[in-house]
């Protein structure tokens, strides 16, 4: 089944995001070679697709898993968590409709 990872960052995370961003985007890399990455990317913190020094306010996976429990076991172990990155990250179950 799908599950929706939708992650909040904290105030003034882009010098923790970009340290991280290599062992975060490795993990992702890993799904998408197991074909069940849908899609992923942050939240620009301003209204471009280059926010610059603004950074990112949050990001939104979508991605197979077995469970609930097993997407949660992975974004609980997603290097962002790691480096104090997010402030909160949820776990829903997510259903395809488009496209």
């Amino acid at each position: 089944m799908l599950y929706a990872i939708i992650a909040t960052d904290v105030e003034n995370s882009l010098e923790s995001r970009l340290a991280a961003r290599p062992a975060h985007l490795a993990r992702l890399e890993q799904l998408k070679a197991e074909g069940r990455l849908v899609l992923a990317g942050p939240h620009p913190a301003v209204d471009s697709s280059d926010p610059g020094p603004a950074g990112f306010s949050g990001s939104l996976i979508v991605a197979e898993f077995d469970s609930l429990n097993a997407a949660q076991s992975w974004a609980d172990a997603d290097p962002y968590r790691a480096a104090g990155v997010y402030a909160s990250v949820q776990v829903k179950p997510f259903k395809l409709v488009l496209p």
